[in-house]
């Protein structure tokens, strides 16, 4: 399965709406207002193409990629995080021991300091 990217043209266009938070050649994040939104118009009835279109998206653009976010919303909002992107906190492999405060201090000073 390959994935259609956007082109630097559809990825400038793709980032002036609103609904965006960011945008590669590959991917494309939502915020999170927006998925709330589709949520709320789904479940009034509302057909996903309608949403994204009725928010500035070409539905076209987008393909599968609308299918796939709805889905993948609707399984989100039944969590108890709900719609939030949990992905920062939880990424990489669970700790297999407890860290002492030392390293505790140093991981929070990592994780502030700017790259």
């Amino acid at each position: 399965m390959s994935i259609e990217r956007f082109t630097p043209e559809q990825i400038k266009q793709l980032e002036k709406n609103p609904n965006v938070k960011k945008v590669s050649d590959k991917s494309i994040t939502y915020t999170e207002s927006f998925k709330e939104r589709f949520i709320i118009e789904y479940n009034q009835g509302k057909l996903p193409n309608a949403i994204f279109e009725e928010a500035g998206f070409n539905a076209y653009v987008l393909g599968e990629r609308i299918k796939q976010a709805s889905y993948r919303w609707r399984q989100q909002s039944k969590r108890i995080e709900g719609l939030k992107d949990t992905r920062k906190g939880g990424s990489g492999r669970p700790r297999t021991r407890e860290l002492t405060d030392a390293e505790i201090i140093k991981d929070h000073q990592t994780a502030k300091s700017p790259d």
